[in-house]
């Protein structure tokens, strides 16, 4: 696991002040890329086409999401988010336009371990898009739409994701850190590529898709949210190396948190996305703790987290 430079995993831009010499005085040795996404590009279920050009879109979203910078922070090359993204091409409409799914993933070191936590791990089936082979793929936070929706919307969809990403970081390793990012995202929303083909844009075309997404990332009944991926990466999983209980015991209050806004807002989409990313590793956590910890934590995420409901059940 690459190890930041900077004790804690402390993210550029929320250094403690007695870091802040040796970020000058490692300055040059720094890049302001902040992702690093391993890109793969499916066009098994796509005949009749020369496959090279998928090699090359594979090639040129690389570059989009890893040559870019997407924020004013300097970030060091072990500091770079580690992200996967997978587009898995589902149909060609023809004149260049294809039909695809997208699978994002974004994971964060752990303080003093060889561990990385999921942030994100989500499935979007609402992407369709032109790509001609060698064309640039172009994007302005302050011109979405570009010339064309049908190309604009690739390059839109993956600049909502990268701020996604970012916005979800930055959470989880300062309180409402990711505030800046999720803004950028809301920006692409309002001003998305339109047109007869394309989806995943606005409130109507369905309650799991990116309008929502942002829309609980900003609204203020999900404020408690954010002080959770604040609360459960940097005093719970960044402290279970010196101390588990007092790491789990944070990840506990957690829990508690998240089961307040689960009361006002039933199965809301930021809820879905969380647990999706995080049910794995909350098994894990709670799987040796203590019984009436456990049990509680059970009765918790099998309310809130019914998808997995069985899985923690076997806890107990």
């Amino acid at each position: 696991m690459a190890k930041s430079l900077f004790p804690s995993y402390v993210r550029p831009g929320i250094l403690r002040p007695g870091l802040l010499l040796l970020a000058l005085l490692s300055l040059h040795t720094l890049q302001a890329q902040e992702l690093r996404v391993n890109v793969t590009v499916n066009s098994n279920q796509v005949s009749g086409t020369n496959k090279k050009i998928f090699t090359t879109l594979q090639n040129s979203i690389k570059e989009f999401l890893n040559g870019r910078r997407w924020s004013a922070d300097v970030y060091a090359p072990a500091e770079r988010i580690e992200c996967n993204m997978l587009l898995n091409l589902t149909g060609d409409v023809g004149d260049n336009v294809y039909k695809a799914t997208l699978t994002i993933q974004a994971t964060r070191p752990v303080y003093n371990a060889g561990y990385m936590s999921s942030l994100l791990n989500m499935q979007d089936n609402n992407l369709v898009f032109r790509y001609v082979e060698f064309q640039p793929l172009e994007f302005s936070d302050n011109r979405v739409v570009g010339n064309d929706p049908l190309s604009s919307n690739l390059t839109a969809v993956l600049a909502y994701y990268a701020y996604i990403i970012l916005g979800l970081d930055a959470d989880s390793f300062a309180p409402r850190g990711g505030d800046p990012f999720f803004k950028k995202a809301l920006n692409i929303v309002s001003n998305a590529p339109d047109g007869k083909d394309i989806t995943g844009w606005k409130p109507f075309e369905g309650n799991r898709n990116r309008y929502w997404l942002q829309d609980n990332l900003l609204n203020v009944k999900f404020s408690r949210f954010h002080d959770v991926m604040y609360q459960y990466h940097r005093q719970g999983m960044d402290v279970m190396y010196d101390d588990m209980t007092k790491g789990r015991g944070a990840i506990m209050n957690c829990l508690n948190m998240l089961y307040a806004v689960y009361q006002d807002i039933p199965n809301s989409m930021l809820m879905s996305v969380f647990f999706t990313s995080k049910s794995e590793e909350l098994q894990k956590i709670f799987s040796k703790s203590p019984p009436q910890e456990k049990s509680r934590a059970v009765q918790l995420l099998a309310q809130m987290d019914v998808t997995n409901a069985s899985k923690y059940q076997q806890m107990k």
